[in-house]
């Protein structure tokens, strides 16, 4: 059975995931690769159109709209007491020195770039990125550098976007790996709870399938920038209960031995 028939069939069918637990062990680490290129695939393309679409508009605002700042000693200072937000369509730029804004005031703005007190985030697609100011110790940036820096992003988008985009999916994958191996784990419970014998190594193929139908939903939700609530509960609910309803469709081997 190809890639994409497995992928179509355990978004539904827990006796199908349960059957992949005879598979090989390449074709399950291919597997997860492809689940971790399509859940990245929304966030690479608001990337994409933020650095696209928004360059010349970051500009425009640091230039008209934003008042002067400094990031020195990993503390962003400006003049003004209060967060300024500047909308301009789908996008935002926020300067706030007084850490007021958090990093889910930046995620509900669906495609913002913020400069807060302590660090730079970025949220795009439904995915929020912070750095902090302290990884650029013994620098000090003003308002007219940060303005050169976009002109260079600018330049240099050729090479930055597909960087940032292997960057995300390297992690995204690690990510991935670490979380169906913890499933797989938590399969070890669920198989003496459902009274069947199975191996982590079955277990651990099941879970990378058994990630498929959250993987979608959260790469739809992702695509149409919708925030989803408690996503990482959400998440690990289905995947454990899909996974245990695999563990229930593989027949118990006392009961085979009885027939």
């Amino acid at each position: 059975m190809n890639i994409f028939k497995q992928f179509y069939k355990s978004t539904y069918s827990p006796k199908d995931i349960a059957s992949f637990r005879f598979q090989g062990i390449g074709k399950t680490i291919l597997f997860v690769f492809f689940l971790t290129f399509l859940s990245i695939l929304p966030s690479i393309y608001y990337i994409n159109t933020m650095l696209n679409e928004g360059i010349d508009s970051t500009k425009s605002v640091i230039n008209n709209d934003i008042p002067s700042f400094t990031i020195d000693n990993g503390t962003l200072s400006a003049e003004t007491d209060v967060p300024i937000t500047v909308d301009k369509g789908e996008f935002s730029i926020i300067v706030d020195p007084t850490g007021v804004i958090t990093n889910e005031d930046v995620e509900d703005k669906g495609n913002a770039i913020a400069l807060l007190k302590n660090e730079i985030t970025v949220a795009a697609g439904g995915r929020v990125d912070s750095y902090s100011y302290s990884m650029m110790e013994g620098l000090t940036i003003t308002k007219a550098d940060f303005i050169d820096i976009v002109d260079t992003v600018d330049g240099l988008k050729g090479i930055i976007i597909p960087a940032i985009s292997l960057f995300m999916f390297l992690i995204s994958s690690a990510v991935n790996f670490i979380e169906v191996s913890i499933l797989a784990w938590i399969g070890l419970l669920l198989k003496n709870l459902a009274g069947r014998s199975i191996s982590y190594r079955h277990l651990w193929r099941m879970a990378a399938y058994s990630a498929t139908l959250p993987t979608v939903f959260f790469t739809i939700m992702s695509a149409l920038n919708t925030p989803v609530p408690n996503s990482f509960y959400i998440n690990w609910f289905v995947e454990v209960i899909i996974l245990f309803l695999a563990i229930k469709e593989i027949q118990n081997e006392k009961t085979n031995l009885e027939s």
